[in-house]
Formats: structure tokens, C-alpha cells, sequence
């Protein structure tokens, strides 16, 4: 049996778990939810995905998302 765990580490080090793996610069809110732009306003909590490491033991995967914070001015490019 092989059991697979996502991980979400925001900037500031904390780790929360979620459902599946996130692709590498998707963008997400603070569960780990995926953004599809455009954005409805850049007045949003909004992560980018930064990097991605998978650590791999016997009968265990467990995959680490790491999230860079968006500024608004960031976000304007993601807007409507």
C-alpha cells in the first residue's frame, strides 16, 4: 500500500495539508484552492506556487508546495 500526502508551506514556514498535488506557478488561495484568472480584483490573499519537493520513504510520498505571497500590484496582471 502507498499513501500520498500534499503539503501547502506558506511563506512564513507554517504547513497546512491538502487534497492533491498543485501545479508549479498555479495560483491559490489560503486552503490550497486553485485560481483559474482572471481575478475578479487584486484586493486578494493570493499564493503562487514557487516550488514543489517531493519526499519519498517506503509506502510514503509526501509532496511539499512551496508558496510564494502576491502583491496587489502583482495582481493586477491577473485581473479583469
Amino acid at each position: 500500500m502507498h499513501i500520498s500526502e500534499y503539503f501547502i508551506v506558506f511563506p512564513e514556514g507554517d504547513v497546512q495539508e491538502v487534497q492533491g498535488r498543485l501545479p508549479f506557478n498555479a495560483l491559490v488561495d489560503m486552503n490550497g484552492n486553485v485560481l483559474n484568472p482572471p481575478l475578479p480584483t487584486n484586493r486578494m490573499i493570493v499564493f503562487k506556487v514557487a516550488g514543489i519537493k517531493t519526499d519519498e520513504r517506503t509506502g510514503v510520498s509526501e509532496t511539499y508546495h512551496f508558496l510564494d505571497l502576491l502583491s496587489a500590484e502583482e495582481l493586477l496582471e491577473y485581473t479583469t
